[in-house]
C-alpha cells in the first residue's frame, strides 16, 4: 500500500444509479428502509475488467475505513468470514471507524475498530482528516456522507453511475439548496454502460454568473 501521507483525503466511494439512488446495491436484505425493493440492483453491471482495477486504486491510497452504523454491520457480518481472500484480508487488517449515536462498545465487533459517537462525530472526522496518513475511505453509508458533503468534508467522489433508474430510495447529497460544482478528474465507461467517475471540489465553469 502506498500513499502521500502529506495529503489525506476523505473520499467517497458509491455505486450510484442514475437517479441518484446508493441504497442497497449489494444484497436483497441489505437495506430494506421505505420498503425499498430493488436491492442487489447494482451487481448484474460489475465489469471485473473496469471497475476492479478502479476499486484497486482506491484502496492503494487508503489506510483508514470510515463508516455508518448500517454499513459497518453489513460490512462487519460479511468480510471477516472471507480471511484468506487478499482483498479480504486488506480489509480486515486496515484501521476503521464507524460514526454511530447509537451504537455502544459492545456492538463494535470487527478487528480494529474504532467508535465515533455522541455530539462530537464530526469534530472527529475532522481530527482524522487532520492527521497525518492515507486517505480514508467511505463506503455506503448515505446518512453519514451526507452529513460529511454537507460540512465540506468531501476531497473525492469516486462514483460508478449504473445505467439504471430506481424511482426512488436513499441518496447521498443534500438537498439544503446550495451549489456544489465539482471537477472531473477521470472517467472511464465500462463493458455494462457504468461510467466509473472520479470528482473533486472545483469551481464553476469561467464565465457561469
Amino acid at each position: 500500500m502506498s500513499y502521500n501521507e502529506a495529503m489525506r483525503k476523505i473520499v467517497v466511494s458509491e455505486f450510484i444509479s442514475l437517479d441518484g439512488v446508493v441504497q442497497a446495491p449489494g444484497g436483497a436484505q441489505e437495506d430494506l428502509d421505505g420498503g425499498f425493493r430493488h436491492g442487489g440492483w447494482s451487481m448484474p453491471y460489475f465489469d471485473p475488467e473496469v471497475m476492479g482495477p478502479s476499486i484497486g486504486e482506491a484502496m492503494a491510497t487508503t489506510d483508514a475505513l470510515l463508516f455508518g452504523r448500517r454499513t459497518y454491520q453489513t460490512m462487519a457480518a460479511a468480510w471477516p468470514e472471507r480471511a484468506g481472500d487478499e482483498f479480504a484480508d486488506e480489509l480486515n487488517a486496515m484501521k476503521k471507524y464507524v460514526a454511530s449515536r447509537t451504537f455502544s462498545e459492545s456492538d463494535v465487533t470487527w478487528h480494529n475498530t474504532s467508535l465515533l459517537t455522541g455530539e462530537t462525530v464530526m469534530a472527529d472526522i475532522r481530527r482524522l482528516k487532520g492527521e497525518t496518513g492515507g486517505d480514508i475511505s467511505v463506503m455506503g453509508s448515505a446518512q453519514l456522507v451526507t452529513q460529511l458533503i454537507a460540512d465540506g468534508l468531501v476531497d473525492e467522489y469516486r462514483l460508478m453511475i449504473e445505467p439504471i433508474i430506481l424511482g426512488g430510495g436513499k441518496r447521498i447529497f443534500p438537498e439544503d439548496t446550495w451549489a456544489r460544482p465539482l471537477q472531473l478528474v477521470s472517467v472511464a465507461t465500462a463493458s455494462t454502460g457504468v461510467l466509473v467517475c472520479t470528482y473533486r471540489p472545483g469551481s464553476p465553469p469561467v464565465g457561469d454568473e
